[in-house]
């Protein structure tokens, strides 16, 4: 028996951190959304006591680093499941993007194994499963929208936005999470009006969602990537509606109402970068059937 699971990108429409906690982590406060820029993972019974991951990219581990991997060592160890599994990773999603492609496979692989091992989870549960393994995964059980607060795991789902077109475009290089976190000082940062972000989706205002487009980690990407401000810069001037980096970077993205535009910004950044995507907003929650 396979298991299929879509692995849907999330892209951040505002992004602020608050400060940073006794453990370590930062609190956060962001609105999240899906695209349709997704991973497929297939998931395959195994007789032996063993986990076996493979991935279509070379740039992702295949061992215990891996988020997926994780996942299913958390869930047997768990639910005392004594067989094993194999998991397909076939990516789309570029690799330390700041689109949590890591984060949605793993979420994908648990809702996936929670089929295979006829375990009759619920979202909630496999969310928290989900916390263990990191703080974008949660989110990613559920996908959809959703304001996201604590380290990221605490999920309060949002109505989807009014749909448009997204275009992503990520330069030839990777950023670290961590050290984006690092290096942010939070007494120097411009934050994000976040309730400005969740009234103009409760609203459904598409110029408003797009003139609160916000996120604190972008000043210290963008001082460190220059490539990041002229992708920003290009999809304005050829007529993005909205444009924001996700995450820690270095993807970049645009909110395009007009399809009639999707093509020219398309075409444009393509010449100047290797991954560029056109998709819609997913925005509805993913169904556990």
């Amino acid at each position: 028996m396979k298991i299929i699971e879509k692995a849907p990108a999330k892209i951040n429409l505002a992004l602020d951190v608050l400060n940073k906690r006794p453990d370590g982590y930062h609190e956060v406060r962001m609105v999240m959304t899906t695209v349709d820029l997704a991973d497929r993972i297939e998931l395959e019974h195994l007789q032996e006591d063993h986990i076996i991951v493979h991935s279509t990219s070379s740039y992702i581990p295949e061992d215990q680093r891996n988020l997926a991997y994780q996942a299913a060592e958390v869930m047997k160890k768990q639910f005392g499941i004594d067989s094993g599994v194999s998991i397909k990773i076939i990516k789309e999603i570029p690799v330390a993007a700041g689109l949590a492609g890591g984060s949605s496979d793993a979420a994908a692989t648990i809702r996936g194994l929670n089929r295979l091992w006829n375990l009759r989870l619920s979202t909630r549960e496999l969310m928290a499963i989900g916390e263990k393994i990191g703080s974008d995964v949660p989110f990613c059980i559920q996908g959809g929208t959703a304001i996201a607060t604590g380290r990221g795991e605490k999920i309060e789902r949002l109505p989807a936005p009014p749909p448009c077109w997204v275009i992503l475009a990520k330069p030839n290089v990777s950023v670290s999470t961590a050290e984006t976190y690092r290096d942010l000082r939070l007494d120097n940062v411009t934050h994000p009006n976040v309730d400005g972000m969740i009234q103009a989706i409760m609203t459904q205002d598409f110029d408003r969602i797009c003139n609160h487009l916000g996120n604190v980690l972008e000043s210290v990407t963008v001082k460190k990537r220059h490539d990041v401000a002229q992708i920003k810069s290009l999809m304005v001037r050829m007529g993005a509606d909205g444009v924001l980096m996700s995450g820690s970077g270095p993807t970049v993205f645009g909110l395009i109402r007009h399809e009639s535009r999707l093509n020219r910004i398309y075409n444009s950044l393509k010449g100047f970068c290797p991954n560029v995507f056109g998709v819609r907003l997913l925005g509805s929650p993913i169904s556990l059937e």
